[in-house]
């Protein structure tokens, strides 16, 4: 598929999700696909407990927690790419507070309606959501203190335009954090039929080496991974689609697909950047050890 055929079928598919009102679509990152009705949860991180959260604007479609890793402070103006239902911005506006501004961009139309009904029952003036597409966004350059986003650039083909485009609108005392799915080495078809029919966002994926590198391309300083989780497809699934050889393949660590949260800054200067402790963090069987 070229390019463009790409990107509508993102778009009609995040259509469908955003006007669903079952529970089908909420399988973390893009949702489960319309082969499968079965629903597994193994991207998503819970946000229940941040401040800001709102349970409408939650379509459980991201693969990590930007915002909690993105030191935003009181007053900054934050850009979230992918906005989706505005989970991400409303958390955000807890830390900018009033006097900061929060900029939704999604070029799924029926996203930005839901995220703008959002807006307004919370009674957010300085939360904005934009139509638009993030590979040329509709916003000035040096403009914003903090961008983030959440399992949205991989299903893009074009994420070397992507980064210079964050690079182009980010002051220069600007960074990101943004958490996105990676692979580690050349997963067989097998696994990225598998992955993507119960996970979703994973066919878009690219190496982690080559995505760090079109960060450093597009001119950022660093950079570094704040927070980065195997991502574990269950046995059931894998059995359906892999014999015994690339099963093992997958889970020795000589392929995988990973949840990154990624940091890096426009300048060489940079605030201090927040860390996860990982070995803390592990949940027994969850997978991110």
């Amino acid at each position: 598929m070229d390019k463009n055929s790409i990107k509508e079928m993102v778009r009609e598919k995040y259509s469908k999700i955003a006007l669903s009102e079952t529970e089908v679509n909420k399988a973390s990152c893009c949702g489960a696909t319309d082969e499968s009705k079965e629903v597994y949860n193994i991207m998503t991180d819970d946000y229940t407990e941040l401040q800001g959260y709102a349970e409408d604007a939650d379509l459980g479609l991201g693969c990590g927690l930007p915002t909690e890793f993105a030191m935003i402070h009181p007053g900054d103006t934050v850009l979230d790419l992918g906005s989706g239902a505005g989970n991400d911005c409303f958390i955000a506006r807890h830390e900018t507070g009033p006097t900061g501004r929060v900029l939704g961009i999604d070029f799924t139309p029926a996203m930005v309606k839901k995220a703008r009904e959002n807006a307004f029952k919370l009674g957010y003036n300085n939360v904005e959501f934009r139509e638009g597409d993030i590979e040329d966004m509709p916003v000035i350059d040096d403009s914003v203190d903090v961008v983030v986003s959440n399992c949205v650039l991989n299903l893009l083909p074009d994420k070397s335009t992507i980064f210079k485009e964050i690079y182009r609108v980010l002051k220069p005392s600007g960074h990101f954090s943004i958490s996105d799915i990676v692979l580690l080495g050349e997963l067989p078809d097998s696994i990225v039929r598998a992955a993507e029919m119960y996970a979703g966002c994973v066919s878009g994926a690219i190496d982690k080496d080559d995505y760090l590198g079109l960060v450093e391309e597009a001119g950022f300083h660093n950079v570094t991974i704040q927070k980065e989780k195997t991502i574990v497809l269950p046995d059931d699934i894998l059995g359906r689609y892999l014999g015994e050889e690339d099963i093992q393949k997958f889970r020795d660590g000589t392929v995988g697909i990973y949840s990154i949260t990624l940091f890096a800054s426009k300048s060489e200067k940079a605030r201090e950047v927040k860390m996860v402790d990982l070995a803390a963090d592990c949940i027994p069987g969850g997978g991110c050890c």
